[in-house]
């Protein structure tokens, strides 16, 4: 009975269509163009994607309509006011199968930029008698045209309770199966995007578990991005789903994808080691033409994610070092905040940074410089021309900084500090009582982690510039905190240790872990005679502890060691450098009477026995005092 109808119904269109005028040609589902907007979306407009969006895939869905075009799908497609579209109720035009559902697509689009008549719109008797149109055809209206339906009322700002709403929300669950995952993905973005509701998000629980079963059926490139950019941060196991699809079409990939899965993944700090693999392959391997934009975005997502490649860094540098004359002041700050996350330290790239910010001084803002200054801190580079660059920032610095945020303020400074550039008015503005105050009883991550860098100022002003009057932090401040030992004991510091214990022999030849009142905290602290002999290290004076537990001063031609690890993130990425923080701490534990004992991880892990680590240490403070006598 079925398979008679479906065949007497084609034999009346094609009756239907021999006998229509020829100048009325058969067409496709004419469905509402939608603007192309750029990368960022608008919670205005409910259909703002940058290109290659779900909405574009969608639309370019070719169709093929059961009818011929007429003159209200024209009348529809040309409307540039929502009224012209409400008056199509109205006279001689009878809208049938998706016309009803077609004009509210088009009403959303127009009034994507007027949220303000949205709410006439709704109240129109007009717009009523379409919706209670559109309920009686939902069954007829095409799979295409009911995901965007859906989220053009979403637009709308429909109610909840609005039952043609619930209409089609019903309709969408009763097709899910048979909607392509395009259209899932869609009305997923739509119902994350554009509805709150407990009943939209309900819907969008069945369709990210629709989208996570039938993940298979993506078959290519462009639509597996756009999905993963769009909703797979909607749902873990879709995302891993469409990770392991990467993989799979990664080859298929040009420059631009690449592009966006790496920055899908830097949005949500997903350090998917195999696909930040493959996508580095490939673009080693593969002659892409990268232009300025994808190369600013591929420095940003290596740099958010931490993943270094060394053949993709050294590609990026060249590429962009190419590029430095057309690079704009922001363009040159994002780059030099991208390699120092990335803790990557290309010479020549850094020089050029440095001569722009030269070359612009009159233009460059402070924000500007700002990034540029902390980047170059965390990787302790010095430009050659130093003395000119350091003026220009204290010149530029030296009326703004007292505007700046008090965070920020702090890490310029300690920026300052690190590269041995700081003033005393730079010091004394954030010493001041006044403006410590407000770190000293802070609790969250952010506010501890200033209070520690201004621990670091204000030991770079005791021991580093001697003429300088104060103010300083005051003793209780400096007292160390509970949180400076709590810190997740790594194998080379549990090595260290033990190797220590059993060199030392007994507790009160040395100090393990010793929090000092400068803000860092060393690794062991020994006390050593004139004749080489370990003296009981607590029972001296010790004035770089904030309370200090001896009362007798040292004996003279006594030496104060401290041993320091150093662990592989300490150092900058392929260089046995160490970054700006370690290095200005090796600087204030040497200004602070100290001998230093330097224990990199790298000869560390060449010691394999325990009598080769002693032998090691006890080779190393041999070194060290050897060198003191030496000078």
């Amino acid at each position: 009975m079925a398979a008679h109808l479906v065949k007497r119904c084609t034999c009346l269109l094609r009756e239907a269509a021999r006998q229509a005028p020829a100048m009325a040609p058969v067409g496709r589902l004419r469905l509402a163009r939608v603007a192309h907007k750029t990368l960022t979306s608008s919670a205005t407009s409910p259909i703002s994607h940058f290109p290659g969006s779900l909405v574009e895939l969608v639309e370019k869905e070719q169709a093929f309509t059961p009818y011929i075009e007429n003159q209200v799908d024209r009348l529809i497609k040309k409307a540039s006011r929502p009224e012209e579209l409400l008056e199509l109720l109205g006279g001689s035009h009878h809208l049938d199968n998706n016309h009803a559902a077609l004009v509210l697509i088009r009403l959303s689009h127009l009034l994507s930029e007027k949220p303000e008549d949205k709410a006439l719109l709704i109240q129109d008797a007009r717009f009523q008698q379409l919706l209670c149109l559109l309920n009686s055809q939902i069954t007829s209206v095409w799979h295409g045209t009911l995901s965007r339906l859906l989220r053009s009322l979403y637009a709308l700002g429909i109610p909840r309770t609005s039952k043609e709403l619930q209409s089609v929300e019903q309709e969408v669950r009763w097709r899910m199966r048979k909607l392509k995952y395009k259209h899932l993905a869609f009305l997923a973005d739509s119902c994350a995007t554009l509805s709150q509701e407990q009943h939209s998000q309900e819907l969008l629980t069945e369709l990210l578990m629709h989208l996570e079963r039938r993940w298979t059926e993506i078959e290519d490139g462009r639509t597996l991005v756009t999905i993963m950019m769009k909703v797979g941060h909607l749902s873990e196991p879709l995302m891993n789903r469409l990770e392991d699809k990467c993989l799979e079409l990664v080859e298929q990939f040009g420059p631009d994808e690449l592009r966006k899965v790496l920055v899908t993944l830097a949005a949500q700090s997903r350090r998917s080691v195999p696909l930040l693999r493959a996508i580095s392959y490939h673009l080693v391997q593969k002659p892409f033409s990268l232009t300025k934009s994808v190369l600013l975005d591929l420095a940003y997502a290596y740099g958010k994610l931490g993943f270094h490649q060394t053949q993709v860094s050294q590609r990026l540098a060249a590429d962009l070092l190419s590029l430095m004359p057309s690079l704009t002041s922001g363009e040159v700050a994002r780059c030099a905040k991208s390699f120092a996350l990335l803790k990557w330290l290309n010479l020549p790239l850094y020089e050029a940074f440095a001569q722009h910010v030269l070359n612009r001084a009159q233009d460059i803002t402070v924000p500007h410089l700002c990034s540029m200054l902390l980047a170059f801190a965390r990787l302790n580079f010095h430009p050659d021309q130093e003395d000119q660059f350091f003026s220009l920032v204290h010149e530029k610095l030296g009326s703004e900084l007292p505007g700046l945020e008090p965070a920020l303020q702090v890490d310029l400074v300690w920026a300052l500090c690190v590269l041995q550039q700081a003033r005393e008015a730079e010091l004394q503005a954030v010493l001041h009582p006044e403006f410590h105050i407000q770190f000293l009883g802070g609790k969250s991550q952010k506010d501890q982690n200033t209070f520690q860098k201004l621990l670091h100022i204000n030991a770079t002003a005791m021991l580093e510039h001697p003429e300088y009057s104060g103010p300083l932090l005051p003793a209780s401040a400096v007292a160390p905190r509970p949180s400076a030992l709590d810190r997740k004991v790594t194998p080379l510091q549990k090595e260290l240790q033990e190797t220590l214990k059993g060199l030392l022999g007994s507790a009160d030849r040395g100090s393990l872990e010793v929090a000092t009142q400068y803000g860092w905290v060393l690794d062991a602290e020994v006390l050593l005679d004139s004749d080489g002999q370990f003296l009981p290290v607590r029972d001296f004076v010790a004035p770089h502890l904030a309370q200090p537990t001896g009362s007798q001063p040292p004996p003279a031609g006594a030496k104060r060691l401290a041993f320091l690890r150093w662990e592989f993130p300490n150092f900058n990425t392929r260089s046995k450098d160490l970054l700006g923080r370690f290095v200005l701490a090796r600087r204030h534990i040497l200004a602070a009477g100290f001998l230093i004992v330097d224990v990199p991880f790298y000869e560390w892990l060449e010691l394999k026995s325990e009598w080769q680590k002693g032998a090691y240490l006890k080779d190393k403070m041999r070194k060290a005092v050897a060198e003191e006598l030496a000078k």
